[in-house]
């Protein structure tokens, strides 16, 4: 078992707050990323889309997971958990100073996270306090728009992320 925390950077500019539409811990909020089997190495060809509200028992039929995958090359079983309440949206402070912010924390058993994709909905303030909702970062461009209250551009650019070892 294994602990890795997703943690989110970019260029934030006049905006902060960067998070999942319905916060961190949002229970729709889909988590794309690829998986790389710890038996084999091999990673998975598509995006596996984990959310907290969709649970499984995983094998043994102890507890629940958010994710039980065989791999399709040395067929060994693995599962993923989330851990919710250890994320935190990006503020511009962190942006401004090339910090990550940590998202969510995944128990691995068997896969190593890899690859992660904004997909799903974002959702950012304007330092006006105009808010941003429906924000979509999958295409993988950059986001503009013209905060009316602020009398400013407020753009997302430059995004990226990392899955790290944590305790």
């Amino acid at each position: 078992m294994v602990n890795y925390v997703l943690k989110i950077t970019a260029d934030l500019e006049n905006l902060t707050n960067l998070q999942p539409s319905g916060g961190c811990d949002d229970p729709n909020f889909p988590y794309l990323f690829k998986l790389k089997c710890e038996r084999c190495g091999e990673v998975t060809q598509k995006e596996t889309c984990v959310t907290l509200n969709e649970t499984f028992t995983p094998p043994g039929g102890r507890g629940s997971c958010h994710l039980v995958q065989k791999c399709k090359f040395c067929g060994r079983e693995g599962n993923v958990t989330m851990i919710p309440g250890k994320g935190r949206p990006l503020t511009l402070e962190d942006s401004e100073g090339g910090e990550h912010a940590p998202l969510m924390v995944f128990d691995c058993r068997g896969y190593e996270p890899i690859d992660f994709g904004f997909g799903g909905f974002w959702k950012a303030e304007a330092e006006s306090g105009t808010k941003f909702d429906e924000i979509d970062l999958s295409s993988g461009e950059e986001f503009t728009e013209y905060d009316e209250k602020g009398e400013c551009p407020v753009m997302i650019s430059n995004f990226r992320a990392s899955f790290t070892v944590t305790k």
